[in-house]
């Protein structure tokens, strides 16, 4: 998560009052390490208040793309803009603009989940920490496990509660990079839960994922990251049609987005 110190006032304005355009716009993105070629000009838009989902395989970039767009991580070549904020330019003004939630939830266990929140908003240096923990408890269905140790938390809970610190001070951009790894079923629908309420809110979240099923469930948008490009980038139903038409004898039978990414990767599982 990225700390900043902009009082409440300004970060509001900050979600409110958002550059024209796209939330994220990158062209050309290149990195390599050493010999490795992980991204080879990558393409992607994201729309303001949508949920994108960046799809591949085990080393296909995807987390590469989000500590780039972070800046965490510079480029080799290409642009990107997050927010309207140049990330090789302007990297003071896109880390205030939004909040990164890794592959692992980083809260402290010792203490309560009102606790992580508060200290978090208090980092912030924001005005009544304790009513924006109280807030974000109620938003995340988290209130009756306010006072409770962190450590007796469910994976799904402890996973609600670090997107939940992800938004104390109201980022308009947050990246969830591949948010349920390790979660069981019951658990990842909670995530889920939380995610489509982030977008409810008019977040702009970018999600990565190796589930297929999770960004059939969550995303407005579809991205396939392959061997360093994206190779397809479509809603559900135009990804769908890239398949020839359902077979039909006597149910008709509809491509997963499962039969689509392995169509368009040319990998046979």
């Amino acid at each position: 998560m990225t700390l900043t110190q902009r009082q409440p006032s300004m970060l509001a304005a900050m979600a409110t009052d958002q550059v024209p355009g796209p939330a994220i716009h990158v062209r050309g993105l290149e990195k390599s390490y050493k010999d490795l070629r992980v991204l080879r000009g990558v393409d992607l838009e994201v729309a303001r208040g949508s949920v994108f989902a960046l799809l591949g395989s085990n080393g296909a970039g995807k987390t590469t793309v989000i500590r780039i767009l972070s800046t965490l991580l510079r480029a080799d070549a290409g642009t990107a803009r997050v927010n309207g904020f140049d990330v090789a330019t302007q990297g003071a003004d896109v880390r205030g603009s939004i909040s990164l939630t890794g592959q692992f939830a980083a809260v402290d266990e010792i203490l309560s989940g009102r606790e992580n929140l508060v200290l978090v908003a208090r980092l912030r240096h924001l005005e009544d920490p304790g009513t924006i923990a109280d807030d974000l408890l109620t938003r995340f269905s988290l209130t009756e496990a306010a006072t409770r140790r962190v450590a007796t938390y469910s994976g799904g809970m402890r996973r609600r509660l670090d997107i939940a610190m992800s938004l104390i001070g109201s980022p308009p951009v947050i990246f969830l990079d591949e948010p349920t790894t390790g979660l069981d079923p019951e658990a990842r629908i909670e995530v889920w839960q939380a995610v489509r309420k982030l977008a409810e809110g008019g977040t702009t979240v970018l999600l990565t994922t190796q589930y297929l099923n999770e960004a059939e469930q969550l995303a407005d948008r579809i991205a396939i990251l392959h061997q360093g490009r994206i190779i397809v980038d479509g809603t559900l139903a135009e990804l769908k049609q890239l398949l020839p038409p359902a077979t039909v004898e006597y149910v008709e039978k509809q491509p997963s987005l499962e039969d689509v990414f392995f169509a368009v990767i040319g990998d046979k599982q």
